[in-house]
């Protein structure tokens, strides 16, 4: 079994050799701002997530990276048109690619990105490879409905918990549950296990992104790599907003609700405020309460897969390391 250090470096390998070939590509300004998404760095999560499942039933994991850069290749096309709809000018402590060109090159930048991900999982010679392209249809499809979920509930004031919780099982959770069982389709593994794989990355995803809900108010600047309380400006229905405003007096539901509708404000002033509540509502310790329900789920599902426990122990380590991360 390969260590998740050991994943992250031959995928990390693997998409600097794709950066290579993808800017060496013309016309340039279609591809250049393509390989600047994705040199922007990151812990290549999912990819890694995709050889970790293969390598439960197969050594050969050079077999499937062509559906690990399918994934990573996805995932960042979706980072860069979700930046330009939020009007996010950071990521990765690094301008996002509107801000670096403008939005009609990362409109098309990535457009081409989303068709560059499929072409890299048909270099995926399996036998396998019809499901796992009707999977990775099926969630390039969702995670643009939880996208659109995800626009809806900019102009609602009456988004309920259960709501929010689907839209983040869409937009973020289900390409971590596609990436694996994708891998443990490549590798032609049990039916059962494909879909309890799923199922861990599933709940996974949910615990992860409430975590980012978390962190985007509560982690310090320099590690998170994006503005902090950049949802709380953007009126971003997060977790902690919904919460607040569910448990809110009358009296603070309003301070917040015209915080929410004010055009014009002072930033930094908007933030505090609304950090000042959830802080007065124990908002913080709701939703880590809630991150550990998903994750407690997680678990469970990894203890009743049917495989050797020092088989699957990485994907146990993986869960772990996101779940222990502060950026």
């Amino acid at each position: 079994m390969y260590s998740i250090k050991e994943l992250q470096s031959l995928i990390s390998v693997e998409v600097n050799h794709e950066i290579e070939l993808i800017n060496s590509l013309e016309p340039k300004n279609l591809y250049e701002p393509v390989g600047y998404a994705l040199s922007m760095g990151g812990k290549r999560l999912r990819p890694v997530m995709v050889l970790l499942s293969y390598n439960l039933f197969s050594e050969s994991v050079e077999k499937v990276i062509p559906a690990a850069m399918a994934i990573e290749v996805f995932h960042n096309f979706t980072l860069l048109h979700d930046d330009m709809m939020d009007q996010a000018e950071m990521r990765r402590n690094s301008l996002s690619v509107y801000k670096k060109y403008n939005e009609n090159v990362a409109i098309l930048s990535g457009d081409a990105m989303s068709i560059m991900a499929y072409n890299y999982l048909l270099k995926c010679n399996t036998a396998q490879q019809y499901s796992m392209l009707r999977l990775f249809s099926k969630t390039a499809l969702e995670v643009c409905e939880g996208q659109q979920y995800d626009m809806d509930f900019e102009s609602r004031m009456d988004v309920s918990i259960s709501e929010y919780l689907h839209m983040i099982k869409l937009k973020t959770a289900v390409l971590l549950a596609a990436s694996l069982e994708l891998g443990a389709l490549a590798a032609g593994a049990p039916e059962k296990i494909a879909t309890q794989l799923y199922d861990f990355g599933l709940n996974l995803g949910i615990a992860f992104q409430l975590q980012d809900d978390l962190l985007d108010v509560f982690a310090e600047q320099e590690k998170f790599g994006k503005k902090i309380g950049g949802d709380i400006e953007s009126n971003k229905k997060t977790f902690l907003l919904l919460k607040a405003i569910e448990l809110a007096d009358p009296e603070t539901k309003t301070i917040i609700q015209d915080w929410i509708q004010k055009k014009e404000f002072d930033a930094e002033m908007k933030v505090n405020t609304i950090t000042e509540i959830y802080n007065s509502l124990g908002i913080k310790a709701i939703t880590e309460n809630y991150i550990r329900e998903f994750y407690q789920t997680v678990l469970n599902i990894w203890e009743e897969m049917d495989l050797e426990k020092e088989r699957k122990s990485e994907l146990l380590e993986f869960a772990k390391m996101i779940m222990g991360r502060d950026h």
